[in-house]
């Protein structure tokens, strides 16, 4: 399946899933409205599911942190998604998120928030880590900067929709939708990987081929003219060495200052933004007010970007392309897909990178470049998260803290281990179907707490439409 196969299915996965996604924020207040001016039958019932009058309250659930078997296997579990996710370029949350409510014993809402704790010190320990790694092919920074400017605001963006709506849309509709596309996406994912790995094998035939001619020519060279075979020596260990001096530069001049400079300053808008927003009240003219300043600044941000790339002027280097032409059909398509990756990221305390990792590949970016990327982009996102669930007080510090160091170590691991075994068996598919495999076991953890939570709640009648973001309150 190549770009052409993976656009098509991103068009048709993504049109649907945003027009699903307007439909719910059109007609979320509207049902919220409905229920606040109809009486409700004086048994509490409403169609014959019970709805606790308190349900605008959200009440968490925080166990004690007490050293035994829950902690032990929680710890192992994280360690392992946030290896595994953090090399993949998705974040692991899908894995961490299950962790936390069936093994841990937090609440859904809690375990979102810890969960977006643990990705914020994977991705940022990965970040640390890749700062002075270079392209496995080209003498440019492993980070895609343009990459990430073009898609790092949108993932902002919908990260804010994504938070403020994870207590009003109803979980049995997160949870078809989340299996529907992880399922997707894990399957193009390995796909991609299979046909990589072919490649792959192709390449490491060829260089094979042409080293045994290549030895059998610098022997027939030395056996004429033995001072010819030492030059001819001598030449190639200069070029190895030159190629290698090339490759170590500085963390310094192997980063793009401006361009981090303005995910920087994105950043520290949309959170001044997001912590005003929680000094007002909400659905308040000020409210709203704070909410539409926020796409006037990441569109612009990431339309600059788009600009630059349609005229030319700049290109995804990392393909070694650098005239690669992006259409405007393209271009609002990828953006679109930042803001998905986004919402979903805020909805079930996901990294995005489950969207923006397979979609870099799409593109024809190398898999170590699309990882190092998403995870660069997921690291602002994700910590803005963090921020603004603190604020709303979402998640036990002591408990945060600690997972976020299990996770820092995993990724660090899994990064260094991982490079290694790609150095030795030069296959960089591993990345590929280290990103599948996380994206499926995140598919099938989330979609089977998501389907055993949907019939506790149809066997106990519970209310199961939308909530009112307008009466949400945190009950400590």
């Amino acid at each position: 399946m190549g770009l052409h196969g993976l656009l098509k299915w991103w068009d048709v996965m993504s049109g649907r899933v945003l027009i699903i996604a307007f439909f719910l924020l059109v007609s979320s207040p509207s049902s919220s409205s409905q229920q606040n001016n109809t009486a409700p039958p004086s048994s509490n019932e409403i169609k014959g599911f019970h709805h606790d009058p308190q349900s605008s309250f959200y009440k968490h659930k925080w166990p004690g942190m007490e050293i035994g078997w829950r902690i032990v296997v929680g710890s192992i579990i994280g360690f392992l998604g946030s290896a595994f996710g953090t090399v993949g370029g998705v974040g692991g949350g899908g894995i961490f998120v299950p962790m936390l409510t069936l093994i841990i014993g937090f609440d859904a809402k809690s375990a979102t928030a810890i969960s977006k704790c643990m990705i914020t010190g994977g991705a940022g320990a990965t970040v640390f880590y890749n700062l002075r790694q270079r392209h496995p092919t080209l003498d440019l920074p492993v980070i895609d900067y343009d990459l990430a400017l073009l898609f790092q605001p949108m993932l902002m963006l919908g990260i804010s929709i994504g938070v403020a709506f994870n207590v009003t849309f109803p979980d049995w509709m997160l949870t078809t939708l989340l299996i529907i596309v992880f399922i997707g996406i894990s399957t193009n994912a390995f796909l991609k990987g299979v046909d990589t790995w072919k490649k792959e094998t192709r390449l490491k035939q060829e260089a094979k081929q042409k080293s045994q001619l290549n030895d059998i020519g610098r022997a027939e060279n030395a056996a004429n003219d033995p001072q010819t075979g030492v030059g001819l020596v001598n030449e190639n260990l200069t070029n190895n060495i030159n190629k290698q001096s090339k490759k170590k530069v500085s963390v310094i001049e192997n980063i793009y200052w401006r361009e981090l400079g303005l995910l920087v300053s994105v950043w520290i808008m949309i959170l001044a933004l997001e912590i005003g927003k929680n000094y007002t009240t909400n659905c308040s003219v000020l409210y709203w007010a704070l909410n539409i300043l926020q796409v006037p600044i990441t569109v612009g941000v990431s339309s600059y970007e788009a600009v630059l790339l349609y005229k030319g002027k700049k290109g995804i280097a990392s393909k070694g392309d650098k005239e690669t032409h992006w259409r405007v059909h393209q271009i609002i398509l990828y953006m679109a897909c930042g803001i998905l990756a986004g919402i979903i990221g805020g909805l079930l305390g996901l990294g995005g990178g489950f969207i923006l990792g397979p979609l870099f590949l799409g593109l024809g970016i190398p898999p170590q470049v699309a990882s190092a990327t998403s995870t660069f982009a997921m690291t602002f996102s994700a910590s803005m998260s963090v921020v603004e669930y603190y604020l709303l007080k979402r998640f036990p510090v002591p408990y945060a803290l600690y997972f976020v160091a299990v996770a820092t170590v995993a990724a660090l691991i899994g990064q260094h281990l991982v490079r290694k075994l790609i150095a030795f068996l030069g296959r960089a598919s591993l990345i590929i179907f280290i990103l599948s495999l996380t994206v499926f076991v995140s598919a099938i953890s989330l979609g089977g707490v998501g389907i055993a939570n949907l019939i506790h709640n149809i066997e106990q009648k519970k209310y199961m439409g939308f909530g009112n973001l307008c009466t949400l309150r945190v009950r400590n």
